[in-house]
């Protein structure tokens, strides 16, 4: 077992580094007080790659493993928590688009999608129905060659300023069978929007709900076969947990580097509090979590790329205990900065808003409790997970 990596993930990373940097950075905290969607510099991320880094090449894409792609995805999150959150959601519509659609949709839309000139939305959550797929409640009829889709998605990120929306929805009977996928363009007939929701944290990115009224969409823009839309959602999130796990690491990595250099010229009582215990202890527990909380994030998504059989499961351990971890180590490393950690001229008091949504997103980590207990007490689970 090798932890070290490859030349190419080393490549991967100091391109997302640079990036992170030279671009995100410096603008994060402007993007976050004036909420805006930076559309222009996610089309410089475009140009990198990094707007298709899982897509299939034959879509354009680079193809990347989980676990590449989540190296990728820490580095910018140091940045930008928030612009690096959307981009992992615009991965994960678009890598399906390429995966499952048909090739005349992936040549239409999928060149402007890898590009980062156009960019997707995911539609899953519904105001009765989060990450229980199988309790959806939009509907689409089949009528002649389209389908007519009613019904709303509420909490989607990007909504009102994306222009593709892959959405889940009901096609046949109640359960996780009746279940499809649909690309929609953003702006077809019958689709509303509503606000743009005022939130905590992620402010540098839209979240609204989305209203389809007798919208029509033509068959060829279904996902895969009518009925496999319950397996497409269940795949992205397994992934999107990944994702939402790798932001909280980035961004408390960057929180902890923040509060080390703090604490080294702050002084009380004449001296560098670095030289306290207290502040030493606390900087070990930061550091010593949240490189295991990476680790089992890596692990994680080695077992997603290895098509490992409790993939899932793992997945959820890693989205659990990565994104508490996570938001422990911004939200200590804003205590190591005393009252100016809550001044916005610092960044500490945006990283604890961003990640906190992070426990919430993917399915909360109460379900992820869930998952994780349904699948020790099968038989044999203790023999597959160790």
């Amino acid at each position: 077992m090798d932890f070290n990596l490859t030349d190419d993930q080393q490549a991967y990373v100091a391109s997302a580094r640079a990036f992170s940097e030279g671009v995100l950075a410096p603008n994060a905290a402007r993007w976050d007080a004036e909420a805006i969607f930076p559309k222009d510099v996610l089309a410089q991320a475009g140009e990198l790659g990094f707007m298709g880094m899982y897509t299939p090449e034959a879509a354009g894409g680079l193809q990347l493993p989980r676990l590449d792609a989540s190296l990728i995805v820490e580095e910018l999150a140091k940045g930008c928590t928030t612009t690096a959150a959307f981009l992992t959601i615009h991965n994960m519509a678009t890598s399906m688009i390429g995966k499952y659609c048909t090739q005349t949709v992936i040549d239409q839309w999928c060149p402007d999608l890898v590009s980062g000139r156009k960019l997707a939305s995911y539609c899953l959550t519904e105001p009765g129905a989060g990450s229980d797929a199988a309790a959806l409640r939009t509907t689409a009829v089949e009528d002649g060659v389209d389908y007519v889709v009613n019904g709303s998605k509420v909490f989607i990120s990007g909504a009102g300023a994306t222009e593709v929306l892959v959405v889940m929805l009901r096609t046949g009977a109640d359960g996780p069978k009746g279940i499809s996928a649909l690309l929609i363009p953003a702006d077809a007939e019958g689709i509303s929007y509503g606000k743009k929701e005022e939130k905590m944290g992620w402010n540098a990115q839209p979240t609204r709900t989305i209203n389809f009224d007798n919208v029509r969409v033509p068959v060829g823009n279904r996902l895969g076969s009518e009925g496999q839309g319950f397996a497409i959602a269940m795949e992205g999130l397994d992934g999107g947990r990944i994702n939402i796990a790798t932001c909280s690491i980035g961004t408390a990595q960057q929180a902890l580097e923040e509060a080390a250099a703090y604490v080294q010229e702050r002084k009380q009582f004449d001296t560098a509090i670095s030289t306290f215990q207290a502040t030493q202890f606390t900087l070990a527990d930061m550091l010593t979590e949240l490189v295991a909380a990476r680790q089992m994030v890596r692990l994680a998504a080695s077992k997603l790329d290895n098509k490992h059989p409790q993939a899932t499961t793992y997945c959820a351990m890693a989205k659990r205990f990565a994104t508490d971890v996570g938001f422990k180590v911004c939200n200590d490393a804003l205590q190591l900065h005393g009252g100016y950690g809550y001044m916005k001229e610092y960044p500490l008091e945006r990283h604890v808003r961003d990640t906190r949504v992070h426990q919430i997103l993917e399915g909360t980590n109460e379900i992820m409790r869930v998952i994780v207990s349904r699948q020790l007490l099968m038989e044999g689970a203790l023999e597959v997970i160790k």
